[in-house]
C-alpha cells in the first residue's frame, strides 16, 4: 500500500485540471438538418388518435403508415422537410435510475411537445459513427448529463507540470478550454508523463463535457480533432 499511497499522491500533486465552472448545460437549441444527423424524421401524424408531432427513425416511415409502438398507435400524415411555422427544437438530457436519456421538444411560445425519448449513449454513439468521429467514439466511457472522455498512451510516472509539457499538450489544452467556453461547462485533467524510450508520449487525460453539446455537430467535430492531434 506505500508504494501505492506515494504514487496516488505524486500524481495528485502533479496532474493539471482545468475547469470552466458551472453546471453541465441541460438544454440546447437545434437547428432542424440535426435530426437527420441523429437519424430521426420528423413527423406530423396522429398519436394515439389526436393529432401532433412526433419522429421515428430516418426514412423507416412513410405517408399513411399506421403502426403500434409500445401500447401507442401512430399514424404518419406527413414526413416533414423543414421546421414547422413557428416552431424551434429544443434537447436535454434527462436520467433515470443511471441511464441518460435524449429528450427533444417542438416548442412555440410555453407550448411545448416531446417528439423524442431516446437512451443517450446509444443514440450519440450512432450519430458520432455516422459522422466518421471514431476518436470521440475510442474516448467516450460513460454518458449522463455529462459525458467522460478518456484518452491515455504508455505507462504511469510522475506528471510534468505545465512549464514542462511539450507544445501538443498546451494546444490540446488551450483548444480544450475553448470548446469548454462554447459548451458552457467542463473539466480536463491531464498527466503528462513525458516519453518512453522509443519516443512516444506517455499520458493520461479525462475530460468531462455537456453531453447535450457534443450533438451539437461543431462542437463533436472540434473535440474529435483535438483528441486526434494529442498523441
Amino acid at each position: 500500500m506505500g508504494k501505492v499511497y506515494e504514487l496516488r499522491e505524486i500524481q495528485v500533486l502533479n496532474t493539471l485540471v482545468f475547469e470552466t465552472l458551472g453546471q453541465p448545460e441541460r438544454e440546447r437549441e437545434f437547428k432542424f438538418k440535426s435530426l437527420k444527423r441523429w437519424g430521426l424524421d420528423l413527423i406530423f401524424g396522429k398519436k394515439g388518435g389526436k393529432a401532433t408531432y412526433f419522429t421515428a427513425e430516418y426514412g423507416k416511415r412513410k405517408a399513411g403508415d399506421v403502426y403500434t409502438e409500445g401500447d401507442t398507435e401512430y399514424e404518419v400524415l406527413e414526413i416533414l422537410q423543414e421546421m414547422p411555422k413557428n416552431k424551434k427544437i429544443f434537447a436535454h438530457i434527462e436520467t433515470h435510475e443511471g441511464t441518460a436519456y435524449l429528450v427533444g421538444e417542438l416548442r412555440e411560445g410555453s407550448e411545448n411537445i416531446e417528439i423524442l425519448r431516446l437512451p443517450a449513449g446509444i443514440t450519440l454513439l450512432a450519430y458520432l459513427k455516422k459522422r466518421r468521429l471514431f476518436n470521440v467514439i475510442e474516448a467516450l466511457r460513460n454518458v449522463g448529463i455529462a459525458t467522460e472522455l478518456v484518452k491515455q498512451r504508455g505507462q504511469e510516472g510522475k506528471p510534468y507540470p505545465y512549464s514542462k509539457l511539450p507544445n501538443v499538450a498546451r494546444r490540446f489544452l488551450r483548444g480544450a478550454k475553448d470548446v469548454e467556453k462554447e459548451a458552457g461547462f467542463g473539466r480536463v485533467a491531464l498527466a503528462y508523463y513525458g516519453e518512453n524510450k522509443d519516443g512516444d508520449a506517455r499520458f493520461r487525460v479525462s475530460w468531462l463535457l455537456p453531453t447535450i453539446a457534443l450533438f451539437e455537430i461543431d462542437i463533436a467535430e472540434k473535440v474529435d480533432k483535438l483528441l486526434a492531434a494529442f498523441k
